[in-house]
């Protein structure tokens, strides 16, 4: 039985979590916290301060806000708790405390707890090495609900830095004040927020007269949930390091 602390616990991501876990077993939430404990109802201790939870167990779950998350990093520490961080759009200064955090806790960081964008993350890393050889020009276009706060996604980051790990390429958040042919070496990001989009991305590989695209589209947020409590699984039993998706899938 692993159990967990829910950190945003009545999100949208929280929610989907308790309705998973309640399907899925071996698992249990020791507790919750939220900004708004009064937000929703649960069925276990619910805080509205990280110094207020006293709870034991195996692993933090996060899907918050970024703003939280410095002081998230700093409570696991103290407590000595294991933790899935799933909060996206975390400053340079966050991301750096996370990694120091990492040396002396195990921490499982994802911008995106799907199998199949992790399986698409695999895919770029092949494609962007044959297609960018042959001069095809990269696009990453990403949709998501209009209650999103962050743009691009966390997740068309990480796919970015999958085609991007030898810092070929530039980003091209915004081109409307430039008047220029297209750099070569650029990878161009398209971001789509409106109704209740849950998360589609799609990766354009554009050359000579023909065009790749390989996509990924999320129907819920159970996709999520259940790639959430597999990493509070694992990470649970792991020494001191920062994890993600594919230490989760190799161990398999």
């Amino acid at each position: 039985m692993t159990k967990i602390i829910l950190h945003g616990c009545f999100g949208q991501m929280g929610q989907a979590i308790q309705k998973m876990a309640g399907k899925t077993e071996g698992f249990e939430f020791a507790a919750g916290v939220d900004a708004k404990p009064e937000a929703g109802i649960a069925h276990f201790p619910v805080f509205g301060k990280l110094d207020d939870c006293s709870a034991g167990a195996d692993a933090v779950i996060d899907f918050s806000a970024a703003a939280a998350v410095p002081g998230l990093i700093g409570w696991c520490l103290e407590k000595n708790l294991p933790l899935v961080l799933c909060t996206t759009g975390l400053t340079d200064e966050t991301e750096a405390a996370v990694r120091r955090a990492s040396e002396k806790l195990p921490i499982f960081k994802s911008a995106n707890m799907s199998l199949g964008i992790n399986f698409m993350v695999s895919l770029l890393e092949r494609a962007s090495v044959v297609l960018g050889a042959e001069g095809f020009d990269i696009e990453i276009i990403e949709k998501h609900h209009n209650k999103k706060l962050d743009a691009p996604s966390g997740t068309a980051l990480m796919l970015a830095g999958a085609m991007n790990s030898g810092g070929q390429y530039t980003y091209a958040m915004d081109r409307s004040q430039r008047k220029q042919k297209r750099p070569a070496n650029e990878i161009g990001f398209s971001s789509v927020r409106g109704g209740t989009i849950v998360g589609e991305h799609s990766v354009i590989f554009a050359g000579q007269d023909e065009v790749i695209e390989i996509s990924h589209t999320a129907f819920s947020k159970d996709v999520y949930a259940v790639g959430a409590l597999k990493a509070a699984e694992f990470i649970s039993r792991q020494p001191p390091g920062l994890y993600d998706m594919r230490d989760l899938i190799m161990k398999k």
